[in-house]
């Protein structure tokens, strides 16, 4: 389908026309209802350059099919790492290779990310969602050809397939949110996009322990194997399918003042380079980059080693390993709505972002000091809380971002932040397991605690500059002013007509 096809899809019914005005003074229209061309909302008395927006239903089956296809895609992370002990038996490998068909994830980001915002620019969302979804179905179908003792070099080529197709996914929440949904949910719907990503962690945290059992016989435990493979695989198919026939580049009226003055930037004008180098540049948005990837790296880290951590204190107990980690992402995700929602509602994007990563680190020390006590109950508490605030974390990044970048596109902004979250969850796993090994968990999690504090401090420095609700507020007030120069005007009309009949 064409970006011309998608967005014909979207054209309003010329006989339903209802106009509303909303809080941000953008011209809402439901589902159905006429929509004025773009020059048509200002009509002289110096309303230049506000244009016509609109809300399409439409936005929510983009962002939830979205969700759909990165759960995915993110569910396969962590497939191998939550039952390392059972692959390093079956392919007769170390646990540090499994340890890195989960670090290949975040390997595999790195040098692909900066092409793959480049591609987004040029060609927009729909192509980078084929393309994502497309890579995600051919690795799992390769993961299925795998299923042999012999052949761990073919589900490796499998898992990285599925590793660079989160390439084309991880960055895009905030770029769909803002190319999508309005000023007063765009919050909300990039917590969605990112629900989806932490739904499928939560998912691979759970399913794998179950679907393959530790089992001794070498031809029983391929069967398991299989079945899981076969399964991922039929879901990245459906939602491959799914894409090529539904997914759309945008609507055709924006959503918000702000995203018509994006657009309105004509593509000769746009140097990908030099985006690149005024993001560098935006002091404010490095220190976020950074501390952004010290709490995500952190929370890599944990969800790769977790199974070697439990075990090493719960011998055995790998069903709850898996149970732990889903513990840790519901909460989560739990915590990315209330604060996306939190969001939309008081635009505190520097105090929401400082106070949770403060509770991340508290909640580090917390599980750190508890999941020696040999009391299982208690690890799962203490893991819940832990994921509610560093979970919760991922969308306030990602908006806290775009606000600070405004107007540089949202995927180089995002595609930054994955990437330095990246080289921090490599950096921290590898360092983390060493200790592990070394010294004990204890060790390895007051490792992780020490950066998150760093982290919570520069936190602390970042100067809000809010330059995306600057934009949105500055076309409301010009809209306040029109309609009371408009005002004016009809007043002063009646008052000569009156003075002209009582002459």
């Amino acid at each position: 389908m064409s970006e011309k096809q998608a967005l014909e899809d979207t054209k309003p019914n010329e006989d339903q026309s209802v106009w509303k005005a909303d809080s941000d003074n953008h011209v809402k229209l439901e589902g159905g209802d006429a929509a004025k061309p773009n020059g048509d909302s200002s009509e002289g008395n110096g309303s230049e350059g506000l244009q016509a927006t609109r809300l399409y239903h439409r936005r929510w089956v983009i962002v939830f099919l979205f969700s759909l296809y990165s759960l995915s895609n993110s569910y396969q992370w962590i497939q191998y790492g939550i039952i390392s002990n059972i692959f390093t038996k079956f392919y007769g490998v170390e646990a540090f290779t499994i340890d890195w068909m989960s670090m290949i994830y975040m390997l595999t980001y790195i040098p692909f990310i900066f092409p793959v915002t480049w591609l987004l620019d040029k060609k927009g969302l729909r192509v980078i969602a084929l393309i994502a979804t497309a890579l995600n179905c051919a690795g799992t179908w390769i993961k299925v050809a795998s299923v042999r003792p012999n052949l761990f070099s073919v589900t490796f080529l499998g898992q990285f397939c599925c590793s660079f197709a989160q390439v084309f996914i991880l960055g895009m929440p905030s770029r769909i949110a803002s190319v999508w949904f309005g000023s007063e949910e765009v919050s909300t719907a990039c917590s969605i996009g990112v629900f989806g990503n932490q739904l499928g962690i939560a998912i691979g945290f759970l399913v794998p322990p179950i679907l393959v059992p530790n089992v001794d016989d070498m031809d029983e435990l391929a069967h398991h194997i299989r079945i899981m493979f076969y399964i991922t695989a039929g879901v990245a198919t459906v939602l491959f399918v799914l894409v090529v026939f539904v997914f759309q580049e945008r609507p055709k009226i924006p959503p918000t003042q702000a995203q018509a003055t994006a657009r309105s930037i004509p593509p000769e004008q746009y140097s990908y380079i030099a985006s690149i180098r005024s993001l560098l540049r935006n002091k404010p948005f490095m220190l976020l980059v950074i501390t952004y990837g010290l709490n995500v790296g952190c929370f890599y880290a944990v969800g790769t080693l977790l199974n070697r951590m439990i075990i090493v204190h719960y011998p055995g107990e790998e069903v709850n390993a898996g149970r732990i980690g889903l513990t840790i992402v519901i909460a989560g995700m739990v915590g990315s709505l209330i604060c996306g929602v939190w969001l939309d509602r008081t635009k505190t994007y520097k105090q929401t972002t400082f106070a949770v990563y403060l509770l991340s680190l508290v909640g580090m020390i917390v599980y750190a000091a508890t999941l020696s006590l040999g009391h299982l109950w208690v690890v799962f508490i203490t893991a819940g809380v832990l994921g509610f605030f560093m979970t919760g974390y991922l969308p306030l990044g990602f908006e806290f971002a775009v606000e600070l970048t405004y107007p540089e596109s949202e995927g180089t902004s995002s595609g930054l932040l994955n990437c330095s979250a990246q080289v921090f969850g490599i950096i921290f796993t590898i360092c983390q397991g060493k200790i592990i090994d070394d010294y004990g968990t204890l060790a390895g999690n007051i490792f992780l605690c020490v950066f998150l504090l760093i982290g919570t401090i520069m936190t602390a420095l970042i100067k809000s500059d809010l330059r995306r609700q600057n934009a949105n507020l500055q076309a409301k007030a010009a809209a306040e002013r029109h309609k009371s120069g408009q005002d004016y005007g009809a007043t002063s009309l009646i008052s000569e007509q009156q003075t002209s009949s009582q002459a």
